[in-house]
């Protein structure tokens, strides 16, 4: 019996001591272990604020080339009756989008729906445009947008100004 208690008397002290040491030493690497992953997301946000202010600037200036005038001034060709410059227009916003399909890895969720909604949009306003000539074509697509009070592209570029404005105010 004497025997148990002196290996009591010498077991207990140790593994208060060994407790104690395993606590301090998890708490310091826990500790260690934060302060690394705080200076690696903080060198990480070095290397993709460029990244992410050029994919903002890609998708604005995409939302740029998705514009019924800018598609019209860029795509009409006298050769094209206005079925042609329609089809012609559709693919080039869908060229246009597939081209920054990457850049949404850069933006958020909520701003990648707007993106989609608004080149959703144009689509379906380009698909109504109705018209005997080109400029015809042009200018009820302006009627459209007017009358429905429609502006997709100022509502995608104001989201993508608003989101961008974070990265300098966070």
């Amino acid at each position: 019996m004497e025997s148990i208690f002196d290996i009591l008397k010498y077991t207990v002290p140790a593994l208060v001591v060994f407790v104690t040491v395993y606590y301090l030493f998890n708490n310091f690497f826990r500790h260690q272990y934060a302060l690394e992953a705080l200076k690696f997301r903080e060198s990480q946000g070095k290397h993709t604020f460029p990244l992410k202010l050029q994919a903002y600037e890609r998708i604005l200036m995409m939302c740029e080339r998705m514009s019924p005038e800018n598609l019209f001034y860029r795509l009409s060709n006298a050769e094209f009756g206005v079925k042609e410059l329609k089809n012609a227009m559709l693919l080039a916003v869908q060229q246009e989008y597939d081209h920054n399909l990457s850049q949404q890895l850069y933006i958020s969720d909520r701003l990648w729906e707007i993106v989609q909604l608004s080149k959703d949009q144009i689509l379906d306003i380009i698909s109504v445009g109705q018209g005997s000539s080109q400029a015809e074509l042009l200018t009820n697509i302006h009627a459209y947008m007017l009358d429905n009070r429609l502006d997709p592209i100022r509502v995608a570029k104001k989201a993508i100004k608003d989101e961008a404005q974070l990265l300098f105010n966070p």
